[in-house]
């Protein structure tokens, strides 16, 4: 009797070891399945990622209908002014349409259509000629010298250059798509071989001011920055983003390493580097004793993927890690509400409450224990716009600055060359300087291409002081 209830006890004692080894297993299986369910609102996945594996949606989530929803205000764009309009013409009516009796104008209210058309582009073509001269003492041709502007633009004038650039930059049009265009639409057949020309010396000509903007960024007192993926002849390059409040600088550099922050930014930068949880930037931060001001928005992605973890315990703390930053950031979108004191003193104590709720009471699991590790060191680091104004607590400036670049490296899979880096900085940063200054790109350029050719100095792309 004793031995068969031995022989059950170890038995049992192994099946429980045996269910035990199982209930790992699956607890592990469902980690990894939370993980491979991460998309752009648990992880830093970009959104284009929930395109390709979009998530599932709830039953009671009904598909929204396409176009305008109920109750969105309607959107019309202004009228253009009269001094804008080419022709003007009066449709009159002599009878009434239904009755054929006699009509009355009413006031001066008229339905009004104002209609937009284009016509062939003029071009505008110049001869310049050097007659040629005869030195009886040297014995040799002699000529005048062309004009500077005429001599360094060629066969192509500052404003078509100006719209070449354009095209290739902010519309991401291929050579063969320009020469198309120029053809049907301007009436001129160019090659492909002076288009690149061109782009060459736009490129040139962006040279002083892209240098200006490089020179002012250790300078800044808050910055932007994030990276992205480049392709240079199939290799791994990077796209370095550095936005400050009145331009945008882009560097193309095959490292992602914080050596890059320490060529462009140096050892003694004392302003507030706004970024993600990167290696480079926190090894930046340790060597440098940079001042950091770490994206919140990645925290609460990261903080999200706690709540799909199969773990009650991890879900639990994940929820109320996110209780706590939504809260802080309720007080902190009220702050153009509250008196600048009570501002301060709640958002200091929502700080207070992320920082122990996510420090305290956590539970076991890898996820969890990871998080609280990252914020007992680097806590503070997240919390700098409190005390430092012009800070945001987010990295939203970069990412929605590098968006333009990673559109573009899809469709046009990246450079071949040192001249196609440079072109690919030069113009990403004039595109995304004008849009923070509100400045048109195309007079940006032509101004910029008019001075090159002229031999003068370039327009700064520092924007207004004032």
């Amino acid at each position: 009797m004793d031995m068969k209830g031995g022989t059950r006890c170890r038995n049992c004692e192994r099946l429980q070891q045996q269910i035990d080894a199982l209930q790992a297993q699956i607890d592990a299986l469902r980690e990894q399945l939370a993980a491979s369910r991460k998309d752009s609102s648990t992880s830093s996945k970009p959104p284009s990622s929930d395109i390709v594996k979009p998530s599932v949606a709830s039953a009671s989530q009904t598909p929204r209908s396409p176009g305008g929803q109920p109750g969105h205000p309607s959107h019309q764009r202004e009228p253009f002014p009269p001094e804008q309009v080419n022709f003007f013409q009066e449709h009159p009516l002599d009878c009434c349409p239904d009755c054929g009796g006699l009509l009355h104008r009413n006031g001066t209210l008229a339905r009004i259509v104002q209609q937009v058309d284009v016509v062939q582009p003029p071009l505008h073509i110049e001869q310049h000629t050097c007659p040629e001269y005869w030195c009886a003492h040297c014995q040799k041709p002699c000529w005048a010298p062309f004009p500077g502007a005429i001599e360094q633009g060629g066969l192509v004038g500052p404003r078509l250059t100006a719209l070449i650039a354009y095209l290739k930059g902010a519309c991401h049009a291929s050579y063969s798509t320009i020469r198309k265009f120029l053809r049907d639409i301007v009436g001129l057949v160019i090659s492909r071989g002076q288009l690149c020309k061109v782009v060459g010396k736009v490129a040139q000509a962006l040279e002083q001011p892209y240098e200006e903007l490089l020179r002012q960024l250790p300078l800044e007192s808050v910055l932007n920055v994030d990276e992205t993926g480049h392709k240079e002849k199939g290799q791994r390059w990077w796209t370095w983003c550095f936005r400050a409040e009145l331009y945008t600088l882009f560097k193309i550099d095959p490292t992602r390493r914080g050596d890059v922050l320490l060529e462009v930014l140096g050892q003694e930068f004392h302003g507030v580097l706004g970024c993600d949880y990167f290696s480079a930037y926190r090894r930046y931060m340790r060597e440098c004793g940079v001042l950091v001001q770490f994206c919140l928005a990645h925290l609460v992605r990261d903080v999200r993927f706690l709540t799909t973890l199969p773990g009650a315990a991890e879900r639990a703390y994940g929820e109320r890690f996110l209780e706590a930053l939504r809260e802080l950031f309720a007080v902190f979108h009220r702050r153009e509400e509250l008196p600048d004191e009570q501002f301060q003193k709640q958002l200091s104590a929502a700080r207070a409450r992320v920082l122990h709720v996510g420090t305290q009471g956590v539970p076991a699991g890898r996820h969890s224990q990871n998080l609280a590790a990252r914020l007992r060191r680097h806590g503070e680091s997240y919390f700098q716009f409190v005390t430092t104004p012009g800070v945001e607590p987010t990295n939203n400036l970069a990412e929605q600055a590098i968006r333009f670049v990673v559109i573009d490296r899809l469709i046009t899979q990246g450079t071949r060359s040192e001249g196609g880096r440079q072109w690919c900085e030069r113009i990403w940063t004039v595109m995304a300087s004008c849009r923070q200054q509100g400045r048109s790109v195309l007079e940006y350029l032509s101004e910029t291409v008019q001075a090159y050719f002229q031999g003068t100095a370039a327009p700064s792309l520092l924007g207004s002081q004032d």
